[in-house]
């Protein structure tokens, strides 16, 4: 790697600034999902465990620079302690005499949170003294919020030019998983590639068809390509306007060695309703009255047919609408295959993405993949093949402050 993980770091007595992804989602004041906070939650623990005086700061939702007290990270920072089965202190703000004052006071192995870092407007604008403030509170700046490192902001990227630097554990498992799919993969690499438009994952498209052997295009997605090859989708969610882009997208993998595995039948329906009637038919034989809502049996057998040549597998994507059965069903089959075939050593899955995530939570097979990532944005990012500040700063930090 070329960033600096935690190995060897000697923390003990040292102030350490741990930069977190502590947006959680939360409905009334109650945490609704604590994933984010139970994966950052083994960088904090052993630095603590070394004797570092942990100092915990993220962003939360979007108060745009206004103090706004419901997007406070107290109720977070509670949890947070919860979890981690020991005290987390909480300090009413990340910047100023209030942080300086709690941290001077605390011990060696003393956890605290400090408050949302977007109650300022300097972290969204990368303001350099902004995240001076930030940086004066540490000795060594850990990088551990991988879902953030798309933006640059000063709690990603200023600070880690004050500092010298480090990617926690999350961060590093992260990266070193994203190396696994694309980067540097066992080969042969496949991609299933699902979502509503194509216009929305160009860059996407355009970067994977550069580094896997097989693509498989699913979901409404898929709809576009069939229609641009002059199949009717009847009255299936696609984008005329996209048929030209799909058929160069088509050439282009053709020119790159990538095959595009497109559905071979489908479950159509008139409604989009839980529990309509439906009916599968045949790509090409879809009724003019009818959409198109999931992948049909023969496309899940094509697939698992597939991933049984592949050795990684990277996902962004459900196959159909899968928030509404009976649609979710192609989504299943391939997910839960591909399980199978990941806990048996034969394949490693990487995936990511909000409805990716979704999709195999609901399939429960988030924990039989080798890696599955909440970050969102950073993830789409990266499998469109962009430099993300929070990363790139972290080598070009590590090295300026004599790191490598």
């Amino acid at each position: 790697m070329a960033f600096r993980t935690l190995d060897g770091v000697d923390a003990r007595g040292k102030r350490v600034l741990v930069r977190a992804d502590l947006n959680v989602p939360m409905h009334d004041g109650v945490i609704t999902d604590d994933t984010r906070l139970q994966r950052v939650a083994p960088t904090i623990r052993e630095l603590a465990d070394k004797g570092a005086r942990v100092v915990v700061f993220s962003h939360f939702d979007r108060p745009k620079g206004q103090v706004v007290p419901a997007l406070s990270l107290r109720p977070i920072a509670l949890k947070l302690g919860q979890i981690l089965g020991q005290p987390v202190g909480f300090v009413a703000e990340c910047v100023g005499p209030t942080v300086e004052a709690a941290v001077g006071a605390m011990e060696d192995g003393d956890i605290i949170v400090l408050e949302n870092t977007r109650f300022h407007a300097g972290e969204e604008a990368n303001d350099p003294q902004f995240a001076k403030a930030l940086a004066q509170n540490g000795d060594i700046f850990v990088n551990d919020a991988f879902s953030a490192a798309h933006r640059a902001h000063a709690s990603t990227e200023g600070v880690a030019r004050d500092l010298p630097s480090f990617a926690g554990r999350l961060m590093q498992a992260e990266l070193s998983a994203l190396s696994a799919a694309l980067e540097n993969p066992e080969r042969p690499v496949g991609a299933i590639i699902g979502g509503s438009k194509i216009s929305t994952k160009l860059d996407l498209i355009g970067n994977v068809i550069e580094k896997v052997d097989t693509l498989f295009i699913t979901g409404a997605m898929a709809n576009t390509f069939l229609a641009a090859e002059g199949m009717n989708v009847g009255k299936s969610l696609q984008e005329a306007d996209m048929h030209e882009t799909a058929r160069k997208i088509a050439h282009l993998a053709q020119e790159k060695g990538c095959e595009i595995i497109l559905p071979v039948d489908a479950v159509v329906a008139r409604e989009f309703k839980a529990n309509v009637p439906t009916e599968t038919c045949l790509i090409g034989e879809v009724p003019d009255d009818a959409m198109i809502l999931d992948a049909g049996p023969r496309t899940v057998e094509l697939i698992r047919e597939r991933l049984d040549t592949l050795k990684t597998l990277v996902w962004n994507g459900p196959l159909g609408a899968f928030e509404i059965a009976p649609f979710d069903k192609a989504t299943v089959d391939v997910a839960q295959y591909a399980a199978r075939l990941t806990k048996e050593g034969k394949l490693k899955t990487i995936a990511g993405g909000g409805d990716t995530v979704s999709a195999l939570r609901h399939a429960g097979v988030v924990d039989e993949m080798t890696y599955v990532s909440t970050a969102g944005g950073a993830f789409l990012e990266w499998l469109e093949g962009k430099i993300l500040p929070g990363i790139e700063v972290l080598r070009s930090a590590g090295h300026d402050l004599g790191l490598e």
